[in-house]
């Protein structure tokens, strides 16, 4: 019996690289650590469209729904032809595994260009509602354009989904130093933001030992620039949250840099690096893989606490070792972050990184 089952799908362009690049990895690390990974390759993006028929083929829920996490690649769903079959698998995936917190976190490492060398932070970004159209009412789509000169945007802020990824931001920072910052605009949306800073301080009563403050987003805008080492977790709402773990991406050297945790209340996680599927450096080798590795690892060392697999948080423990030795090195480290290597320079140095580190041990 395999101890957990992680799914595998590669979603579009360098997808096709980088989700291959990370698995790689974690299944050397799974073999080294006797953790029995079973690996389910699961189609979507284009290349099912092309397949399959469709960019979310029948069965794919259903598939997904049998496995403990897995790993999305980037979705390149703006090239996507404009047919009924080729749709948006992002919101369908958060929504029906109530994956309603996107764990980002923002780490400077040294010599690959990082604006402060000392940045480690964590932005928990709400991800079921918000201004974004596909992901804020049950049927029909929260944008519209009533006339030929009027279009409108609904906004939807809930009780349910403010205190949900607090409550996630609230445990992520037990486990850290202790404190949270919540990120909103409530000087101008009293109702909306207000709603979620009434909510957050609601659930932040149940965590005393937590310390709590508050930015209004372009200050926090602003103050990610001046001063990150001053954040620790920061909660915030879904848009909100879409642009400033941009904004932190581009101090630690660029979206790259980048990775995603998709997490809910139940034990499933995705792992989702934050960038697009950068169809113009596809197949060149370049890409960078961090993110979506980082986030491999993140998803692993959270089944493996969540589900009390000890041996997943090993696993991820030795990717996080292979990951700074071959980020340490120019030589295995890809153009964009100083580096002289190319992605598979960067896939064999985190592998070889592994093992040294594992032999010093």
């Amino acid at each position: 019996m395999a101890d957990l089952r992680i799914g595998i799908l590669e979603g579009d362009d360098i997808g096709h690289e980088i989700v291959p690049a990370s698995v790689r990895i974690a299944r050397a690390a799974a073999a080294a650590e006797g953790l029995a990974i079973d690996w389910v390759e699961v189609p979507i993006g284009r290349r099912a469209l092309d397949t399959h028929g469709h960019t979310m083929p029948e069965g794919t829920l259903d598939t997904l729904r049998g496995l403990d996490g897995w790993i999305l690649g980037p979705i390149g769903h703006q090239a996507y032809p404009k047919v009924p079959e080729a749709i948006n698998p992002h919101p369908i995936l958060r929504k029906q595994f109530d994956l309603f917190a996107n764990v980002r976190p923002t780490r400077s490492f040294p010599g690959i260009g990082a604006i402060h060398e000392d940045i480690d932070l964590v932005i928990v970004r709400e991800n079921n509602e918000g201004f974004q159209p596909d992901r804020n009412v049950v049927a029909g789509s929260g944008e519209f354009r009533p006339t030929e000169d009027v279009s409108m945007s609904v906004r939807v802020i809930t009780r349910e989904g403010s205190q949900k990824v607090v409550r996630a931001a609230l445990d992520l920072a037990r486990a850290r130093k202790k404190r949270l910052t919540l990120v909103h605009k409530n000087t101008v949306f009293k109702l909306g933001c207000g709603l979620f800073v009434e909510s957050a301080y609601q659930v932040a009563q149940e965590y005393p030992d937590i310390a709590v403050d508050e930015v209004i987003v372009d200050t926090m805008a602003m103050r990610l620039v001046r001063d990150p080492q001053s954040f620790d977790v920061v909660v915030t709402t879904n848009m909100f949250g879409d642009i400033l773990t941009d904004e932190a991406a581009g101090l630690v050297g660029g979206l790259g840099m980048a990775p995603g945790l998709c997490i809910g209340r139940g034990a499933i996680a995705m792992a989702q690096a934050t960038h697009g599927s950068a169809p113009d450096i596809a197949g060149k080798g370049i890409a960078n893989p961090y993110a979506m590795i980082e986030s491999t690892r993140m998803m692993l060392d959270w089944l493996g606490r969540k589900r009390d697999v000890p041996a997943a948080v090993a696993v991820a423990e030795r990717m996080r070792r292979g990951i700074e030795a071959a980020l340490a090195d120019p030589a295995t480290r890809t153009p964009d972050i100083k580096g002289t290597g190319s992605q598979s320079d960067m896939v064999d140095g985190i592998v070889n990184g592994m093992e040294n580190a594992h032999a010093q041990a």
